[in-house]
């Protein structure tokens, strides 16, 4: 998960002779309007909702990853004191199956139980303690089942859900298939089920309505997909239901899933009082989704010279008991196998399953994290083999702007691989600890660990690493925004949830930067709005900035054109700056607030991307918008005696297109890097036969300030993609995507080891006996 605890990160500088960043308006650090009060712990969040005449809710989950229902007797839960509603699949008016892309996940199972966690039934009482004995006391008789927990066992194994194991098969052909290369190396990785371990856990609250519908107050990431899932599962017309996003404590993708809303709401519209949940931090590790566990087979074929001949693989991601984003996370894992490498021949074949495994869904940078950790490692055993430097092989073979992935797909976004390379191999390497006592805490293990100093090993790693921007394979990526101008002050209002991303501070910046006002506000979202789509790939700080960015630009128009005409002249020749209007030649020189009169100016504007396309039989099709590029090095100290691994820096160089807000990228960076180093060391939702083991923030570690290393931001590439808003690339995700494979670079280089499955585990950090 991000961590957002201050780390020694070096933000961009401005170099001398450069003007001062501005203090408002796009490439300023315009502070976000919600920070004081989220630091002073003022800030509303889901959890702190209220109404009258509340309820409380709870949900009673399986015990059991896979087992038949015999029967669900909630007698005893509603004979209880104070329970109020029990509902089951047996009170579901509308469908009783949902999800974001294939609806095949029940909102309750009725006849099978395929996960350990999943929902059985939901009660709502006066006390949450009352609630939680009453689910407690429904009893079901099971038929336990033996789960299916090993994807590769899936494809032979009897079918776990009526739309059978398989969920989607992607062959990808790409070049000569009888292509072969000089040297050649094979590697099997493993990469394990990270949780998006959200800070807050899953609340909400339903009220019903006197219309007979219902309002859900929920921190949705997606609030009209989320209103039409419910009103479908509500058996009522979407105007009926209304999504209302409540404060946000960071989303990492662990909010899309609606499976905490939907009992809520049918509780209220049984009882017809407000109905509020909370969930437990058990609760949340078993309700969501976490990202794809992946195996992965890659044989890389390489000439003398170290150039790239042809990649073959197999990526088999386990998706759990449902669909939800597996097919998407599949296309990238495919689509990205071979990294930002230049390869004349491609042979990749992926594949995504069901299982009886907890869920998987969208967390960042599904699908490309993965692979990165994989051809990263066959890259460094090529250079291990061939003889060359690490970084040499990678520059030897780096994508740029004009190359053509294994999809087909020309490169035409800005593409400077080999520049974010060099960055970070040039940047000063940290000093090596004292070899004394008294530097104990520079140890492997913190300031109590069992280490000895001479057993510590440092080694330096690399990694480059790829994500898509925006959604792909014919995502109809659109957004709507509205601006506002009333007595010098505007109003944004976009159904962009605000999930930590920044959108709500870009969005003031771009009012700011179009209209030359200081104060604008952005409004809350409910959906009444008209839809922006999901929080994922960056796509707001795109779309729905860029749909901003064209409503501001309408107010402009209406603002200057009367004056324009006044004075016989072109709007292009007076601008805004700081509340005031300016012609070109000085003759005009007034206030908004006076051009405006009084009236009230608005403008309501879309932004849609180009168009892409599925992948075709063979792999092929421009299936993205665009994609961003990032380079890591780490450096690392490993205990080769216990294993133990102490992150000492990460220096990172990323393709941003455009600095819209240098505070806020850093910020962001810093995040995604420390998500990363967790993924790469410490975080695994271990499920062994199926059953969540340890569901708690104790049995799965976290990274916290203490164990974020140094983060030093060493290159900011500013050149901009022509096709987007403000030229600006999503900044989050990237990082995440390639941290974890420098770190076990780094870990590879101390030790010796192959360093083959993440997280590391410590036993795979104890060097080789040459080492």
């Amino acid at each position: 998960m991000s961590n957002d605890a201050a780390t020694t990160a070096t933000p961009r500088t401005v170099d001398s002779g450069q003007p001062e960043p501005p203090a408002h308006g796009l490439g300023a650090s315009l502070p976000p309007a919600d920070a004081r009060a989220k630091t002073e712990g003022t800030f509303p969040y889901a959890a702190d909702l209220w109404a009258e005449g509340l309820l409380w809710a709870a949900i009673l989950r399986s015990p059991h990853p896979h087992a038949r229902i015999g029967s669900i007797d909630t007698s005893a839960a509603l004979e209880m004191p104070g329970v109020r509603a029990v509902v089951t699949h047996k009170d579901i008016p509308g469908d009783s199956s949902y999800g974001r892309r294939i609806a095949d996940r029940p909102v309750f199972a009725s006849d099978i139980v395929r996960h350990h966690g999943e929902a059985i039934a939901a009660v709502a009482a006066d006390h949450p303690d009352t609630a939680r004995l009453a689910a407690a006391a429904i009893a079901v008789e099971y038929e336990v089942l033996d789960p299916v927990t090993d994807p590769e066992k899936a494809f032979a194994a009897e079918p776990l859900h009526p739309d059978g194991n398989l969920i989607r098969h992607i062959p990808l052909r790409y070049g000569d298939p009888d292509a072969t290369g000089e040297v050649i190396v094979e590697g099997l990785y493993r990469i394990g089920r990270q949780d998006p371990a959200p800070i807050g856990a899953e609340a909400g609250l339903a009220v019903p309505r006197p219309d007979g519908g219902v309002e859900l107050y929920a921190a949705s990431t997606d609030p009209h997909t989320d209103r039409d899932l419910a009103a479908a599962c509500f058996g009522l017309e979407p105007d009926r239901v209304k999504v209302v996003v409540t404060g946000v404590p960071g989303a990492t993708g662990d909010r899309e899933d609606p499976g905490f809303q939907l009992p809520l709401g049918l509780l209220a519209l049984k009882t017809g009082c407000p109905v509020k949940l909370t969930a437990t931090r058990e609760e949340s590790f078993l309700g969501h989704a976490h990202r794809h566990p992946t195996l992965l087979r890659y044989r890389h074929h390489a000439d003398a010279e170290g150039h790239l001949v042809k990649v073959e693989a197999q990526l088999l991601l386990d998706a759990g008991a449902y669909a939800d984003a597996s097919s998407e996370s599949l296309a990238a894992a495919v689509a990205f196998a071979c990294g930002p490498y230049v390869v004349p021949h491609a042979f990749i074949e992926g594949w995504a399953v069901r299982t009886n495994n907890p869920p998987s869904g969208h967390v960042r940078g599904e699908g490309a994290m993965q692979v990165c950790a994989a051809y990263e490692a066959q890259m460094d055993k090529l250079a291990g083999k061939l003889g060359i430097d690490p970084v040499d092989l990678r520059l030897r073979n780096a994508l740029a702007t004009g190359d053509i992935l294994p999809t087909g797909q020309t490169v035409t976004c800005p593409a400077p691989v080999a520049e974010l390379l060099q960055a970070v191999r040039d940047f000063p390497l940290p000093t090596l600890p004292k070899d004394t006592p008294e530097e104990a805490w520079l140890l492997p293990g913190g300031p109590e660990g069992a280490g000895e100093p001479g057993a510590i090993r440092r080694g330096v790693g690399y990694a480059l690493g790829m994500v898509h921007m925006l959604g792909a394979e014919g995502t109809d990526e659109v957004s709507t925004a509205t601006v506002k101008v009333h007595d010098g002050v505007a109003t944004v209002i976009c159904a962009a949830v605000e999930t930590g991303q920044g959108f709500s501070t870009l969005a003031r910046q771009i009012v700011q930067e179009t209209l030359g006002l200081e104060e604008v506000h952005v409004a809350s979202v409910d959906t009444d709005q008209p839809p922006a789509g999901p929080a994922a790939h960056g796509r707001h700080t795109w779309v729905s900035g860029g749909a901003v960015e064209r409503a501001a630009k309408m107010v402009r128009t209406q603002l200057l054109q009367p004056l324009a005409h006044k004075f016989g002249m072109s709007t292009e020749l007076l601008q805004i700056t700081d509340g005031k209007i300016t012609s070109y030649d000085g003759v005009l020189s007034t206030t908004v607030t006076e051009a405006m009169d009084g009236k009230e100016l608005w403008a309501t504007a879309q932004c849609r991307p180009h168009p892409t396309e599925p992948l075709d039989d063979s792999g092929q099709g421009d299936a993205f918008v665009g994609m961003a590029f990032c380079a890591v090095r780490a450096v690392v100290d490993v205990d080769i005696e216990l294993g133990s691994i102490r992150v000492v820096e990460m220096a990172v160089a990323q393709d941003v297109g455009r600095i819209l807000n240098p505070a806020q990228l850093a910020t962001r960076i810093e995040a995604g890097i420390t998500q990363g180093v967790g993924a790469a060391l410490t975080e695994n939702l271990r499920t062994p036969r199926g059953l969540v083991r340890h569901p708690d923030l104790t049995g799965y570690a976290l990274p916290t300030s203490l164990d974020a290393p140094d983060i030093r931001i060493v290159k900011l590439v500013e050149e901009r993609d022509v096709v987007a808003p403000f030229g600006a690339k999503p900044a989050s995700a990237i990082p995440v995507v390639t941290s974890p494979a420098a770190v076990a670079s780094a870990v590879r280089a101390a030790t010796g080891r192959p360093i083959n499955r993440l997280p590391i585990r410590p036993q795979a950090a104890v060097a080789a006996p040459h080492a």
